[in-house]
């Protein structure tokens, strides 16, 4: 199977090359890897172009996307531009963080896992973190069968039926809804252990606290949705701003009225979703 890559990168030296090593290292190799260099300002490109001396399967682009460093739309903005100079002759893509660090048989078993069972739209492993002790701990605020965007491989059909990513804040969410709403599967494997170098969040910008509530009024979730997924949200983050902060920017995206990321079709199917996954759990 031809597995496709793409990676932003803004600012990565410190991260990048392990990255890259781990491409290199994979017991299936992929096919093409795009390292999108975002607007770098440290040695990024430098360490993109010794990987493009050394290893033909790598392919550099430079491009501005924004200067902030802002969740969801500058990653994906880098993402698109990367999309854009790759053919279609891809089985597999993958957006891949700079900061990753996949076990070697990280991609033979996604290409196993597709080959497997054509139902299956988006998988991947789990995220794991350095806690201060230097151990590394299984991160995953979401639920078990959320994949992270930060790892997120994607079968052709189901990328094509999406429409591709939402230049949003909740890209990595409302993927997976649409992915559910065209009867694909996500699936995750507790057994691909991904190494994350860099905890979640820590290099965004201050403006970005609003977007998760501006992503949830884009994707349609409507205010009692909104309200309980931020509840959630705040309790297993263990910060009781993020609900405030979920809410003031679902209200502000309303009184602007923010374009949706889904039609009103998608809306209705993402909200019985919801609710189905919400009794679920109560009960």
């Amino acid at each position: 199977m031809n597995i496709y890559i793409i990676i932003p990168a803004h600012n990565e030296e410190a991260f990048l090359a392990a990255t890259l090593d781990t491409l290199v290292a994979q017991t299936l190799a992929p096919s093409k890897v795009v390292v999108v260099n975002d607007h770098s300002t440290d040695a990024t490109e430098d360490i993109i172009d010794t990987y493009t001396a050394q290893h033909s399967l790598f392919q550099k682009l430079n491009t501005t996307s924004s200067t902030e460093h802002m969740p969801g739309s500058k990653v994906v903005n880098a993402f698109q531009k990367g999309l854009e100079i790759l053919d279609d002759a891809y089985d597999i893509l993958i957006k891949l963080d700079a900061d990753i660090v996949l076990p070697p048989n990280y991609l033979e078993q996604i290409a196993y896992i597709f080959k497997g069972n054509p139902r299956v739209g988006v998988a991947g492993g789990f995220a794991y973190e350095q806690d201060a002790s230097g151990i590394w701990q299984r991160n995953h605020p979401m639920n078990n069968d959320h994949v992270r965007g930060a790892f997120k491989a994607y079968s052709k059909s189901c990328f094509e039926a999406i429409g591709g990513l939402k230049s949003a804040m909740g890209w990595d969410t409302v993927d997976e809804l649409l992915a559910r709403y065209h009867d694909y599967e996500i699936y995750t494997d507790e057994r691909l252990k991904v190494k994350h170098l860099r905890p979640v969040g820590n290099a965004y910008n201050q403006k970005a606290k609003l977007l998760q509530g501006k992503a949830m009024y884009g994707m349609r979730y409507g205010y009692l949705i909104t309200f309980i997924a931020s509840l959630k949200m705040a309790w297993k983050q263990r910060k009781r701003n993020a609900f405030f902060d979920n809410m003031e920017g679902y209200l502000m995206a309303e009184r602007a009225q923010s374009p949706f990321l889904v039609s009103e079709e998608e809306g209705k199917f993402i909200r019985k979703l919801r609710w189905r996954n919400i009794r679920k759990k109560i009960m």
